[in-house]
């Protein structure tokens, strides 16, 4: 994978968010990218910009509401492949431990 980004969509709207946010999710389904949603926003990686950018934009349009905020951070890196595994490990090389304060054992 070469382009990995964090994409962030949601409804402006007072009530609950998650619905919409899991229209836009599961939108991402359709394409051929890998991508794992956290409390922020989703990491998403592809092979290819247009794939990725396409992606984002069925995310997008999934939400129903009047106003939809979407946030696209991209790191295109042209050179050489590097998956978002990658960049977490070579944080946790450097730190010597998982970038984590939570306990695994915890279940949290």
């Amino acid at each position: 994978m070469t382009v990995i980004a964090l994409l962030s969509v949601a409804p402006v709207i007072e009530d609950s968010m998650s619905g919409e946010v899991a229209k836009a999710v599961d939108a991402l389904e359709e394409y051929d990218v890998e991508y794992e949603t956290n409390p922020m926003g989703t990491v998403i990686e592809a092979d290819e910009i247009g794939e990725l950018f396409a992606a984002a934009q069925a995310a997008h349009e999934a939400v129903d509401a009047d106003r939809v905020s979407t946030v696209l951070k991209i790191d295109d890196r042209r050179t050489r492949d590097v998956s978002a595994e990658h960049k977490i490990e070579a944080v946790e090389e450097q730190l010597g431990r998982p970038p984590t304060n939570k306990d695994p054992d915890s279940g949290e």
